[in-house]
Parts: structure tokens; sequence; C-alpha cells
């Protein structure tokens, strides 16, 4: 991140009374904001089905709506808040734990995880290779994956998203 910015986020709530940090750390990752298909993941009892999608936008609080779709027009939506200030579209927070973009380029692909503690009984790890097409070029999810497995995910679960014949709306 450069200089000038970390100055901006610093001093900008000296200077405006009414300056909202979560709006500014929000308006940095526009980017990343859009549609999004899920090309593989780790299996999640909460996603179940084909033609899996997420769309993220930005509210008028400045936090960011997620709002996630399949087929039999299945959809849940969340909240993401932006965490850390340094990284600020690399880390958010939702209500059930942070979720960490990996790598992204914005415009092809984005790699996702998570993980959570369940009572301090049990460890749930969650990974997702999104793709802004439903479909990425094999050398892209194996980019994706090896990048997963460089920072020790076990992908012994991870399963391809049927994509095959979902239509946009």
């Amino acid at each position: 991140m450069s200089a000038v910015y970390l100055l901006v986020v610093l001093l900008l709530p000296l200077v405006s009374p009414n300056f909202n940090l979560q709006q500014l750390m929000t308006s940095v990752c526009q980017q990343y904001l859009g549609k999004w298909y899920e090309i593989e993941k780790l299996p999640a009892a909460f996603e179940r089905g084909k033609c899996i999608e997420a769309n993220y936008a930005i509210r008028k609080d400045g936090t960011i709506q997620v709002l996630n779709s399949q087929t039999s027009f299945r959809t849940a939506e969340g909240t993401a808040v932006v965490q850390d200030l340094r990284e600020p579209c690399q880390t958010w927070i939702t209500p059930y734990s942070p979720y960490l973009v990996l790598t992204t380029d914005y415009t092809t692909l984005s790699v996702v995880y998570s993980c959570t503690d369940i009572l301090r009984l049990f460890h749930v790890e969650y990974a997702w290779i999104l793709g802004r097409s439903r479909f990425l070029p094999p050398e892209t999810v194996r980019y994706a994956k090896n990048l997963l497995i460089s920072e020790g995910i076990d992908l012994f679960r991870m399963k391809a998203t049927d994509q095959m014949g979902c239509k946009d709306y």
C-alpha cells in the first residue's frame, strides 16, 4: 500500500467531521464488486446445487452486500465489512468468520479462504475459486489450487461447481 494512501486514511478523520472510514475502504474495493461465479470449492453445507454465483455491491452505509444465488432461485444475503485497513480488499468480516482474499486480479480470478472453530471442538475450512465467467481455463484453476496448497490448505475434498446450462439474469 502506498504511503500517500496510508496518510489519507490516517489524516482524513481529523480534517472532516463527516468522514466515514468504512465508505473509504469499500470505495477502494470497487474493482472487486459485481458478479463472481463459483468455479470450485471446499464443500460447505450452506452451498449445494449448481450455477452458484456471488454478487458484491456497496450499501449506502458503506458495508458490502453479498448476495449468493444458485439454481432453483435460492439466494442468501450477507454483509461484509472491511477488517484490515492495511489491506482493505483482502480481509472482510462476515457474520460467520473472516474471509481472506488470497489473490485476485479483479477481472478474471479470485481465490478466497475462510475458517472457523465451532465450540473449540471442530475446525471448519472453506475455500473458493471464483471467476468473472462461469468457466476458467484449466491453467488458471491449477494456479489457484497451487496457491491454496502453498498456504497449507488440503484440497482433497475440493469439488468443481456445475455451471453447465446456467442462465444469466
